[in-house]
């Protein structure tokens, strides 16, 4: 099961989304209606689900969860007066957010390497990976010369997200530039396009991006535009890992928008640093521990002050 935080307006995009896929024909005539032709999961009109409503301290039998746009204003007993009241017949509960996946390879089982490695560039290069990913993924999402082989990546995303319902999970991070619905699909990737609003940048590799992308991003960041930048960061534990978040830093990256994927290689004193940013961290222990034999310093992070969500990392 992927884990995460909990985000109790995903039970709406969770159970209205199922409701309406009862018969697809008319869940996508509905969403292309209310979206202008662009299919969108955020209601434009406010609804409440009616079921036992799942909170953190107790199960509330018959009570209604009130979603207006993309929050939910209130849970009653009462039914509210004048909108849409659907009939759950069942739980109404939060959905996880994976705050660190890549959906798009969820249909392999989870890679268990032979040996450990210093950082990510090593695995991303050893022949181990090529032969048990990277090479397989290729000849699923490429085409072949003759055209008698097209890509599936629409289906392995489609797999994914309905993998990622069944754990419990409404939304995800990691869709690639490649993830085939840019906007809205079974799951939302937070980042990419959600409820109208494209406000969140991923970043891979920090290296790769030159000194225009970075002060283009900064300007973004400064003028509201974007509110979160997803980094993988440090990964490893080498000094190697450890310096990229020297180089985050000097790019002037280091803001209330970052949220660090890993910092496996970060020590206390840069946790400290990333606090006083008031950036945050999301924490994927299985994939470091499978990589690395070891995880990150979430202790100190925590100490610092440092915000931490989990990320599954690939399942």
């Amino acid at each position: 099961m992927a884990t995460g935080t909990l985000d109790l307006a995903d039970a709406g995009t969770a159970l209205g989304a199922a409701r309406l896929a009862a018969d697809p024909a008319d869940r996508r005539r509905a969403l292309r209606e209310a979206s202008g032709g662009r299919a969108r999961f955020r209601p434009d009109e406010p609804f409440a689900l009616r079921g036992c409503v799942l909170t953190p301290d107790e199960a509330l039998e018959d009570h209604h969860v009130v979603v207006v746009g993309d929050r939910v204003q209130e849970v009653s007993k009462a039914a509210p007066a004048g909108m849409t009241v659907i009939e759950s017949a069942g739980v109404v509960l939060p959905g996880l957010i994976d705050l660190h996946g890549h959906p798009e390879y969820n249909v392999f089982s989870a890679w268990e390497p032979p040996r450990q490695f210093a950082n990510r560039y090593a695995w991303r290069r050893s022949a181990e990976y090529d032969a048990v990913v990277r090479v397989p993924w290729g000849r699923l999402t490429g085409t072949a010369a003759d055209g008698s082989r097209p890509s599936l990546l629409r289906e392995l995303t489609r797999y994914a997200e309905a993998r990622a319902l069944i754990g419990g999970s409404t939304a995800i991070q990691g869709a690639s530039g490649e993830y085939p619905d840019k906007h809205e699909a079974l799951v939302r990737n937070v980042d990419l396009r959600l409820f109208g609003k494209d406000r969140a940048r991923s970043i891979i590799d920090l290296g790769r991006t030159d000194d225009l992308d970075r002060a283009r991003l900064r300007q973004q960041i400064d003028a509201g535009e974007v509110t979160a930048v997803y980094v993988h960061l440090a990964e490893g534990v080498d000094d190697l890992s450890r310096r990229e978040f020297d180089d985050l830093v000097t790019a002037r990256l280091l803001t209330r928008a970052t949220v660090i994927i890993h910092g496996t290689a970060l020590t206390q004193a840069q946790w400290r640093q990333v606090a006083d940013a008031g950036a945050k961290l999301v924490w994927s222990p299985q994939s470091n521990l499978r990589l690395y034999a070891a995880t990150t310093d979430v202790a100190s992070a925590l100490a610092a002050g440092v915000e931490v969500g989990l990320g599954a990392d690939w399942l």
